[in-house]
This record gives C-alpha cells, structure tokens and sequence, in this order.
C-alpha cells in the first residue's frame, strides 16, 4: 500500500554521515528513528532512485539545495533528501553537491522505510536492485500533507518549484 496524503509517516531507521562532529553527533554515520526525527517539524522531503545519478545529481537535489532559504522562508524546519543507498554513499554526494547545512541526504540503506512507504522502484532488470521511485513531499509532524509521486523514474512534479509553490 502506497502512503498518501493525511497518513503519519512509518517509524524506521534511518542514516546521515556527519561530515563535523557535535556534542550530540558522531563523525561519519550517525542513526535516528523517523517518528522521533518529524515530531513537530515541518519538513519537506523528496526521495531519490540514487546518488550520483544524472537526474538526481543534476537537477532533482540542485533544485533543492537552491530553494533551501525559500523553504525555511516558508516554515519549513528541515529539507530531506532520502535514497536507497548507505551512508557513506550518501555523505560523499552531500559533500560533493555541497549540500551541508541546507539539505540532509539520508540514507535508507536497506530500502525498509521505502518498503514501509509502499514507495519502492524495482531496477533489477537495470542491474540497480529495489530504490525508491521520485517523489517530494510536506511532513507535518509526521504526517504527509503534499505527495507529488513520479511514474517510474520520472522527473516531471517532484522537483522544488512544485513544492514550493504548493506550500
């Protein structure tokens, strides 16, 4: 079953590499829980099939990362960037897009929280393995207020101006 729009978020483990370490975060992968991470945020999210992938490294994150200050201007506590993919994976393509301080790429490494979401993307055939499809979405204390889902690996309504301007 695929979530939409007014059902609270799955609870699942997801990851960040912390490129700097703080009194509450360790360098490199750090773990937290979904439920405890949305409460009473509003946070914008939008899941990739990869990192380092042409659409998703070329437009789908840039687009993010360009918008951060409107989002925030907006509300909006945190922007999320989820893919299939680990940690590390994750953290060079943070670092590589410069992504810190505007945009946290986390990792759903074993796909779980995809799975949970009813979100999956199977690319077996292209030698990829089960991602996540496209998507962006508005989180409110864990609960989906927008869902923009793409067919397939699509790119055409998930991007940030869409979002934006649905917020």
């Amino acid at each position: 079953m695929t979530i939409k729009v007014g059902d609270k978020v799955p609870n699942a483990t997801l990851a960040e590499y912390v490129h700097t370490a703080t009194d509450t975060c360790a360098l490199g992968p750090n773990s937290f829980q979904v439920t405890d991470a949305v409460a009473g945020k509003k946070i914008v999210l939008f899941a990739v099939p990869g990192a380092f992938t042409p659409t998703c490294s070329e437009q789908h994150l840039p687009g993010f990362i360009a918008k951060a200050a409107e989002f925030k201007a907006k509300g909006v506590d945190e922007i999320w960037c989820v893919a299939v993919n680990d940690a590390f994976v994750m953290g060079a393509w943070a670092k590589d897009q410069k992504a810190d301080g505007k945009v946290r790429l986390l990792a759903d490494g074993s796909g779980d929280w995809t799975a949970k979401l009813g979100l999956e993307l199977d690319l077996t055939a292209k030698g990829l393995g089960v991602r996540s499809r496209r998507y962006s979405a508005l989180l409110e204390d864990g609960v989906v207020k927008v869902l923009n889902l793409e067919d397939g690996g699509g790119y055409e309504r998930s991007d940030a101006e869409t979002l934006l301007k649905q917020l």
